[in-house]
């Protein structure tokens, strides 16, 4: 395979920055505050601070400075920002929180509201949602529901709100909004159901429409004087626009000021069999490619496709990375990628052309990309032609939503890696046109990785195995480290240069989210989201280390040089199962079979077989009102705990709602009598 060569002059530790790049390394206590004003920090999307205040030598005194306990959270992906002694995060439902960033104090709490304002959208996701951003005193967020709200930032007071998807579509978002030169742009999931993907920009002060860009082509009519989609229109079949889609781009967006430009990190496919979406042929852009835009008017510039005619679930939504590399001799402005596929793409940001294309770990699915043409070299069979395909990695991917950083300092990314295989099997009556199986056949099947990968060398330069498969995002600072939470509980900090883990905190719950870091006052502060939650709709050991549902509180957790806080007792993880049934209830076989159909709304959230993790809701095999027909009915047909999160089921009828129980009832059972099936089907959403 290509690899790009590293002139030997150029020390590991130097930085070749640019307009997009971080900013100057500062040195010992920074005299001025230095803010984490958007998800990944700067417009580079480095996920990198420059402090070095808590750094190799000082690290032995890092230590808890406060907590903030968040009632009525579940899963946490939200990164928090940092502005102006002010810290901002998301909570699962959306809820905008502002705290003191010296002292955990609660300025004010923005409640999204969902459930009042549509009610349905929480049907399509789990509750989850992963940050807001900040620009010009203003605090940016969305909503499930697809609403884009600007709150002033010292008040919490609404000053717009925009409606940004059909309300009557299953479009919805989860991901943080980006700004930039007095814009602010979301994009939205639901590319699995098959809806058009599309990215969109707002006016800051207004909340008005400045421009929009489809990811795939519509109709021809809609396609009808837009270049971009009537070029992509080429390379699909059929009529795509009324079977299904995707694309949609509901994680990852740079933006680049030296340039001008955005980048788009497109969605998967829906339905997955390229056959039953474009029957016959075609590349289908723009699926799970990287397009480039202009910033100003929306207009589309470039595209990389890494996945042409897709049909694996994979996706381009993860973060990429702007930064000025040292290639052959010659500074090159770069976008680096790895995104679910496996391969670490190093484009040229200008023309994005790929420079190169490396595997990360285990991946079958194809030889090599090669980088005359841009396209994978895909090895035989991968299409499920026979009926079924077996590889490697599976839908969750290589490196899915929780953030890589890049280090200018070591110039290496740190990415949180996962290793699994898939099963794919055709099956033309399903809306995907397959069912998939996770596999595991190694001993590293099923399990994450910290992967320090050297982008200019084309290759692995240290890792650390973790046992579970689902951990967080990273930060690194110009300290010389690396921070990353992981699903056990630690928190961790490593050498960024080797790997070596020098400290680490029991945080009593997992964590999935990515740690910021900022100065006020002349210290350095590194803060982290607790709240472990992973996608409930497989069943995979792997994926569960113990946390329950309601037993360990949710919380933002803060660390400074000298902090002395002591983390209240939260229970340990468990394993166990108080599985409870009622002996005396017969039930029919046939309501059994007809109430697993009707799980499947449920899955997502109480886990497939009714086996949940935990995170996202309850095992509903424990659970007294599960057990209780009318408490059950109540709950899914009226709506009781909406605004608690879970949505409504009210196009059920009391027939339905019993067999779900039945379902319900069975499994207890399964459970009682030891019979548990290991269900491994398994999905990634938005």
């Amino acid at each position: 395979m290509s690899k790009i060569c590293r002139p030997l002059l150029i020390a590991a530790a130097a930085a070749v920055l640019g307009a997009c790049s971080a900013p100057p390394v500062t040195t010992g206590a920074a005299s001025a505050d230095v803010d984490w004003p958007g998800y990944n920090n700067g417009a580079d999307e480095s996920g990198y601070s420059p402090l070095e205040q808590i750094n190799r030598d000082t690290l032995d005194d890092l230590g808890l400075a406060w907590t903030l306990d968040l009632p009525g959270e579940n899963t946490l992906e939200a990164r928090p920002i940092a502005v102006d002694g002010v810290l901002y995060f998301t909570g699962s439902t959306a809820d905008v929180y502002a705290v003191d960033a010296r002292s955990g104090k609660l300025l004010w709490k923005h409640a999204a509201e969902v459930w009042k304002h549509n009610p349905r959208k929480m049907k399509f996701i789990f509750p989850i949602n992963r940050g807001c951003a900040y620009d010009n005193g203003r605090i940016f967020s969305a909503t499930t529901d697809g609403r884009l709200l600007a709150l002033d930032a010292k008040s919490g007071e609404l000053l717009w709100s925009t409606q940004t998807l059909d309300p009557a579509s299953p479009e919805t978002i989860t991901g943080a909004p980006r700004t930039f030169d007095g814009k602010v742009m979301i994009g939205h999931g639901g590319g699995d159901i098959g809806v058009r993907g599309h990215v969109a920009a707002y006016d800051q002060v207004t909340g008005e429409e400045v421009w929009k860009f489809y990811v795939v082509p519509g109709s021809p009519e809609q396609n009808a004087g837009d270049p971009a989609m009537e070029r992509a229109a080429t390379t699909w079949t059929g009529e795509y626009w009324k079977t299904g889609t995707g694309g949609a781009p509901w994680d990852s967006l740079t933006y680049d000021p030296e340039l001008d430009q955005v980048y788009i990190g497109t969605g998967n496919s829906g339905p997955y069999d390229p056959e039953k979406r474009s029957p016959g042929g075609g590349d289908n852009l723009y699926l799970t490619s990287i397009v480039a835009l202009d910033a100003d008017s929306g207009e589309y510039r470039w595209h990389y496709q890494q996945n042409p005619r897709e049909a694996w679930d994979y996706k381009s939504t993860a973060n990429m990375v702007a930064a000025n590399l040292e290639i052959d001799g010659r500074e090159r402005k770069v976008l680096m990628q790895l995104p679910t596929n496996g391969f670490y793409y190093v484009l040229d940001r200008v023309t994005g052309k790929p420079i190169a294309a490396e595997k990360v770990g285990k991946v079958t699915w194809a030889e090599r990309i090669d980088l005359e043409t841009g396209r994978p070299v895909e090895k035989p069979g991968i299409r499920y032609q026979s009926g079924e395909a077996v590889l490697w990695p599976s839908v969750i991917g290589a490196h899915n939503w929780m953030p890589m950083a890049w280090s200018p300092q070591t110039e290496l990314a740190y990415i949180p890696y996962m290793q699994l295989g898939m099963r794919f099997i055709k099956s033309p009556a399903n809306f995907t046109g397959v069912e998939r199986e996770a596999v595991l056949e190694d001993e590293r099947d099923g399990k994450g990785s910290l992967v320090a990968w050297d982008p200019v060398a084309g290759e692995e330069a240290w890792r650390v195995d973790h046992d579970w498969l689902w951990n967080g995002g990273l930060l690194a600072t110009a300290g010389g480290l690396v921070f990353q939470g992981t699903a056990d509980g630690w928190f961790s900090a490593y050498d960024a240069a080797d790997g070596e883990r020098l400290w680490r905190f029991n945080a009593g719950l997992g964590m999935i989210s990515a740690a910021s870091s900022y100065s006020v006052d002349g210290v350095q502060y590194i803060a982290i989201l607790a709240g472990y939650g992973v996608p409930n709709l497989d069943h995979m050991p792997t994926k569960n280390p113990g946390w329950r549902y309601g037993a360990q509180p949710r919380r933002l957790l803060v660390f400074r040089l000298g902090g002395d806080a002591q983390l209240p007792p939260t229970a340990p993880p468990s394993w166990e199962r108080n599985i409870i049934d009622d002996p005396e209830l017969v039930i029919d076989p046939a309501d059994v079979a007809a109430g697993q159909l009707l799980f499947g709304s449920c899955r997502n959230c109480h886990g497939a077989g009714a086996i949940s993790y935990g995170a996202p809701a309850p095992d509903l095999r424990e659970s007294a009102l599960a057990m209780d027909l009318e408490a059950l009915y109540s709950a899914l047909q009226q709506g009781t705990f909406t605004p608690r999160g879970m949505p409504s089921f009210d196009e059920l009828s009391r027939e339905q709602v019993r067999q779900i129980h039945a379902f319900i009832r069975d499994r207890a059972r399964a459970a009682l009598a030891g019979e548990e099936a290991a269900t491994t089907k398994s999905s990634a959403g938005s």
